[in-house]
Parts: structure tokens; sequence; C-alpha cells
């Protein structure tokens, strides 16, 4: 049995992951096939989410993740009786039968190298998600949205989780 890459429909073009420029080929949902013929294994992308959104809070220098809109939303959703935080704010992955394509939006600590930190989360997001769901990572965008300065008022801390 061979896996095959489905197209996209026109108005949904997908996103590269294939390494080469221009080529937009789709990540269908299928899962990857178990060598042995026994079945397929699907990974949503609400997992994938969830993952890459731990590891990147787990960086030094992340204060937060999501944009400021989104954080705020955030704050007042966690305030609600039941509301619990969400993972996956700021995270956003596309998931395919054998790759996944990660978007991140990160707010960093004052002081800290950017470029460290975006290194960092990458490597670690990378890590974690290949690790746990056996997929190939291709890509990890990461967008700096804010920089929390040490003066600013605490709207939503955001610890590390341990």
């Amino acid at each position: 049995m061979t896996d095959t890459v489905q197209p996209n429909p026109p108005d949904n073009p997908g996103r590269d992951v294939s390494g080469g420029e221009g080529k937009k080929p789709s990540m269908t949902k299928q899962g990857g096939s178990d060598p042995a013929g026994r079945g397929r294994t699907t990974v949503a992308d609400g997992v994938v989410e969830k993952i890459a959104g731990l590891a990147a809070r787990d960086v030094l220098g992340v204060h937060a993740m999501g944009s400021g809109l989104s954080r705020t939303l955030g704050a007042v959703r966690d305030r609600v009786p039941g509301g619990a935080k969400s993972v996956t704010r700021g995270v956003k992955a596309e998931v395919g039968e054998v790759q996944a394509a990660l978007d991140l939006e990160i707010v960093v600590e004052y002081g800290v190298p950017i470029a460290d930190v975006a290194r960092a989360v990458r490597q670690n997001v990378v890590s974690s998600v290949e690790r746990m769901t056996g997929l190939e990572v291709v890509e990890v965008n990461i967008a700096v949205s804010d920089v929390k300065l040490p003066d600013e008022a605490e709207d939503e801390p955001e610890s590390r989780l341990q």
C-alpha cells in the first residue's frame, strides 16, 4: 500500500511542505500506514498544536503565546468558572500524512535575545512534536508579537508549565 498526496481544492492552496519553492503540495489527513499493514494512525491538528504550545511555553524567555487580542480574550475566558487555559493559543498547525508545519506567535521577556529565544522555541517544538507524534516537522514559523517590559502590569501571567 502506498501513501498518496492529494491536491487541495483551489480555494485552499495549502502549505509548501516539500521544501521546494513554488510548489504547494497538500498534506492529506489520512495518517500514516502501519508498515505491517495493520491500520492507519491519524494525528489531529489540535494534538500537534497542544504539544507545540506546551513545548514553546517551556522555553525561558517566552512570556506568553498569541497576539494581544487573543491573550485578552483568553484572560477573560480563564476567569469564567469551568474555563481552562488554552494551551493552543498562538499556535496553528497543518498536519498531513507524515509531515507537519507550524506557525507560532509569542511574546518574549524584555532583555532576552529574541533570535536565541526563537531558535530555542523552534528546537524544542520540533523535538517534542517529532518525538511524540512521529511526524516530520518541516517548518516552524515564529512571529514575535510583543515584548513584556519589566514595569508592565501583569494582565495575564503565563508561567512556564512544570
